[in-house]
């Protein structure tokens, strides 16, 4: 490992100090790996949109609403290919969760999340990319 000095202001400084203590960081070195390696990881896919990807798109939406439960159905068809699995969750009367799980290239990936989520009555989307390792990184477990 190396050390490394970073200068921070008083209110970055006080921001890093509230997520250490709402995620149970036991120190700064510790947040700093985490919220680095996320940085990095979706630096990663912004800078190769046609590298491979998994990714998880949650999101809600009131199934009442008219056509939104077609709507969203029809999109996942349309792009059957980027789809591997889908979760679909009754939160309340109204309020459905579904959560999909993508593969693909990011760009699709990113477009389709980002076509689903500005659709009319879903609420609270977002999409978690994450790059595909392939080939003897997996067997070395890097990236």
């Amino acid at each position: 490992m190396q050390r490394v000095t970073v200068t921070l202001d008083d209110d970055l400084m006080a921001e890093l100090d509230r997520v250490m203590a709402e995620r149970g960081y036991a120190n700064r070195s510790e947040a700093i790996r985490d919220l680095t390696r996320a940085g990095l990881a979706r630096a990663r896919t912004d800078a190769a949109p046609e590298a491979p990807c998994v990714a998880a798109l949650v999101y809600t939406y009131d199934h009442h609403a008219h056509e939104v439960s077609r709507r969203l159905t029809a999109a996942h068809h349309h792009h059957h290919d980027l789809t591997v699995s889908s979760l679909h969750v009754h939160l309340d009367h109204d309020q459905c969760l579904e959560v999909s799980i993508l593969k693909g290239r990011v760009a699709e990936v990113r477009h389709f999340a980002d076509h689903l989520v500005a659709q009319r009555k879903v609420q609270n989307g977002e999409v978690v990319i994450i790059p595909a390792v392939t080939g003897d990184a997996d067997r070395r477990g890097g990236s």
